[in-house]
């Protein structure tokens, strides 16, 4: 069977493959893209149905190509974000295959280059990159038994509340997913228990302009590292029905009720840290610096936006929070559903090169490996705090290419001069 030789194979097709794809192409790199379902499949089938995305359509999005329905400072819906990205690889004419999946890369022994066994065969290229982002394995902690008498499912599996049983649901998570998926069971009748652990609360909008547009203007795109101890917060902020600040009190004065993070498991009783004002707290002091820091902004350019003294108004703390449930017996509440609004971890078992570390993280340096080679993209603060976001991607797709690019260059040279020194040492002498 013959082997198929590329210069860089780019492993997956969502955002951060085609954003590789296209910077590929203006380098000049031969290169080919494998995707082993369908292009940006996971905004189609691991989402929910009514996924809108959290930043406005002028901000996420790729610098070539607007989104055809959602206006600029709307909120695209996940088929049209799915959409997008398929018009996206037409636009730049990537090459891509879907239906491939990739299951092993080594390196070849003795000489340049990776061995990738394929679903559709094999491929030999000098560079892989790992263009599979960040969300590929659901976590879910093994907290309670599978046996525990009650529908368990994370936020990648959950569509609709007709999906559930009836009965009350506990989300465990309130970052932008677990909260928009609390608050439309809330809307659909469901007696919903929400587990708020640390989390950042930004405002969707202040003085007329999105979040998304004062973190740019304040710098906090380009913040290199989280602050300590700030490396595993999440952040509640949602575009659903329009795009609203995320208020957990509001919430629970709707009927939501809200408990600490969840701690244990027992007898079917489960435990919740004492942290749920502490939690509460922390994030209102998150968004009240954030309004400060804009306020200063507006001050220091003489900026004509409007002011907007509402944006610091905080709600009483409802009875759930000031009288916190410190236990939980799930069928006495008549829980009959968990969401672990949990997250996700990398899952690199493909990739068989010494490029991570004892936790199985990648090493590197704004996506290029210590193993030669091998590029990562898609990743949490790969460069930035914006790396993980479509527009984020796109940029430090540009370096990792360019890196590329670069190496390829060294390589031609290397080329020719054998080749030059090879012909000095073949003319006769005379």
């Amino acid at each position: 069977m013959s082997v198929e030789k590329i210069d860089t194979l780019v492993v997956g097709g969502g955002q951060a493959g085609l954003a590789m794809s296209e910077h590929l192409s203006k380098c000049g790199v031969p290169h080919l893209v494998l995707e082993r379902h369908r292009i940006a499949e996971r905004w189609r089938s691991e989402r929910w149905d009514s996924l809108v995305a959290n930043g406005p359509a002028w901000h996420d999005r790729f610098p070539g190509l607007e989104f055809p329905v959602t206006g600029p400072d709307g909120f695209p819906p996940k088929e049209e974000v799915a959409d997008y990205f398929v018009a996206y690889a037409k636009h730049i004419d990537a090459p891509i295959r879907c239906g491939v999946e990739v299951k092993l890369v080594q390196r070849i022994a003795g000489r340049p280059g990776f061995r990738v066994e394929t679903s559709g065969g094999v491929i030999e290229a000098n560079n892989v990159v790992a263009a599979t982002g960040p969300f590929q394995r659901p976590v879910v902690p093994a907290l309670v038994p599978a046996d525990a008498g009650l529908l368990q499912i994370h936020s990648s599996a959950y569509r609709n509340p007709g999906q559930l049983p009836a009965g009350g649901v506990l989300v465990i998570g309130a970052g932008s997913s677990g909260v928009q998926i609390a608050d439309e069971l809330l809307r659909a009748g469901r007696r919903v228990y929400l587990s708020v652990g640390p989390h950042d609360r930004p405002p969707r909008a202040y003085r007329g302009r999105d979040f998304c547009w004062w973190l740019g203007v304040l710098g906090k795109w380009d913040a290199e590292t989280p602050r300590p101890g700030m490396e595993h917060v999440t952040i509640a902020v949602s575009g659903a029905r329009g795009g609203h600040t995320v208020d957990f009190r509001r919430l629970a004065a709707q009927g939501m009720i809200l408990v600490g993070r969840t701690d244990s498991y027992e007898n079917g009783t489960v435990r919740f840290a004492p942290d749920l004002a502490d939690n509460l707290a922390h994030s209102d002091a998150s968004l009240m610096s954030l309004l400060d820091e804009a306020d200063a902004y507006v001050a220091r350019n003489g900026l004509d936006l409007p002011e907007e003294p509402d944006a610091r108004r905080i709600e009483p703390d409802p009875d759930c929070v000031t009288h916190p449930l410190s236990d939980l017996n799930l069928a006495a509440a008549g829980i009959t559903s968990i969401i672990w609004a949990t997250g996700f971890t990398v899952d690199y078992s493909w990739l068989k090169v010494d490029a991570f570390d004892e936790t199985g993280r990648p090493k590197h340096q704004r996506g290029v490996s210590v193993e030669p080679g091998i590029y990562f993209l898609g990743l949490p603060w790969q460069s930035r705090r914006g790396s993980s976001f479509i527009w984020g991607v796109w940029h430090d797709a540009k370096h990792v290419a360019d890196r590329i690019a670069t190496q390829r260059k060294y390589l031609a040279y290397h080329a020719s001069a054998n080749e030059a020194q090879g012909r000095t040492q073949r003319q006769p002498e005379g």
